[in-house]
């Protein structure tokens, strides 16, 4: 029929898999590519709980919808072996651990003094814990109305404000089976 077209469209095969200190230097030279203004973070760091690699293959396939993560031994080497043959790492995603700090207290117990004493212990004591729970950092976000005030209080315990990265935070939700 003249003016119809014709697109094809073409799957690559990608394989999604478990983090390998071989790994690093590829992952490396992305970060580096990416020209973001941060270091490439420690992964040997237990914190990070998530480690995963995209290796993308050359040949195409049929269909490839779903990339399931490849955890079993045998099956992760073969299709390391499949992807190897062109499969270029171009990706990888990486979850660390972190703590949102969350604050109960009674506004109507005590004097404005006393609250401040009572934030100044539990303060010093949930630190003290989150450090020997191994966690690095620590995150408030503060509702609006109290946002100035409050913060100026933080900043007081050695809290930073840090607008220079914007914050985006993905709900999860428990996986839909497939029928």
């Amino acid at each position: 029929m003249p003016g119809l077209k014709t697109f094809v469209r073409h799957a690559y095969f990608m394989l999604i898999r478990e983090y390998r200190q071989s790994d690093l230097a590829h992952l490396r030279a992305i970060h580096a590519a990416q020209g973001f203004d941060y270091a490439l973070p420690d992964l040997t760091n237990p914190l990070f709980v998530t480690k995963l690699v995209l290796q993308q293959g050359d040949s195409p396939v049929v269909a490839q919808h779903a990339v399931p993560l490849q955890r079993d031994a045998e099956q992760s080497a073969n299709a390391t072996l499949e992807a190897s043959a062109g499969g270029a790492i171009v990706g990888a995603a990486f979850l660390r651990l972190t703590a949102e700090a969350y604050l109960l207290l009674d506004p109507r117990a005590g004097s404005p003094r006393q609250r401040w004493q009572w934030l100044l212990a539990l303060h010093a004591t949930t630190e003290r814990e989150a450090w020997q729970r191994g966690l690095e950092d620590v995150h408030a976000w503060l509702p609006p109305p109290i946002a100035n005030k409050f913060g100026k209080r933080l900043a007081r315990l050695d809290w930073i404000r840090d607008d220079t990265w914007t914050p985006y935070c993905r709900k999860l939700q428990p996986p839909t089976s497939q029928s």
